[in-house]
């Protein structure tokens, strides 16, 4: 039973990496520099995010699916972002949703 938990909970994170790639493409399809968020910064956001994440599931897997949730809510808002203001908006957001 307990291999069978173990699954669901990889089954979960491989969603949430999923939703995360989702918002990091946000950066890639940012077009245009805003005067606040330059690709570096956009780019060590997205690093934190990783960072945030990677510690949160291997901390508690059983919260993936929670934390996926988050993710997708974000991800929703920012999904037609089209200026590195908002993929920075973005990552910032999902980072203090994954850090709750």
């Amino acid at each position: 039973m307990g291999r069978c938990l173990f699954f669901e909970e990889m089954t979960d994170m491989k969603k949430f990496l999923l939703v995360a790639v989702g918002v990091a493409a946000l950066a890639v399809s940012a077009c245009s520099k805003g005067p606040e968020c330059t690709q570096e910064i956009a780019a060590k956001k997205a690093q934190d995010m990783a960072a945030a994440l990677q510690e949160a599931i291997t901390k508690d897997p059983s919260k993936a699916a929670d934390l996926t949730a988050k993710v997708q809510a974000v991800t929703t808002k920012y999904q037609n972002a089209t200026t590195l203001d908002e993929a920075c908006k973005a990552y910032d957001e999902v980072t203090a949703a994954i850090k709750g």
